[in-house]
């Protein structure tokens, strides 16, 4: 399974990751199948969205700082808890449908690390399933 590592760069960092996952698609021999991107951390998260406009990840960031506020009655022991939280509800993988090679995101989409307990290296974990 192709991993690889990606710094982020504060507290909480939407990383755009594309690229990275088309590369190991395109390194690898499958033409036709689904790509599984995995982040193995509790406080780190992926996700599709829009990657066109830098405005909506920061209305990313500001609508789960309104949802997961920083001050809570958390009672975790490392004071980490909202990041746990927002891992949560961002997922830890997504899938994508690959055609001739390539990533079927749509035209706007881009897939994104959300690191939210930063900054950090990350892993990603990038499995791909031939279709039959």
């Amino acid at each position: 399974m192709p991993d690889f590592s990606c710094p982020t760069r504060g507290k909480a960092d939407f990383v755009d990751i594309t690229g990275l996952v088309a590369d190991v698609v395109g390194e690898s021999d499958v033409a036709d199948g689904i790509v599984h991107v995995f982040v193995p951390h509790t406080t780190a998260g992926i996700t599709i969205n829009e990657n066109a406009d830098p405005d909506v990840v920061r209305d990313m960031k500001v609508a789960l700082d309104r949802i997961v506020p920083d001050r809570g009655d958390y009672r975790h022991a490392e004071g980490n808890s909202p990041a746990h939280v927002k891992a949560s509800l961002m997922g830890s993988s997504v899938m994508v449908p690959i055609s001739g090679g390539r990533l079927m995101l749509g035209t706007w989409q881009g897939i994104y690390l959300c690191e939210f307990d930063g900054p950090r290296t990350r892993r990603v974990r990038v499995s791909i399933v031939r279709s039959s």
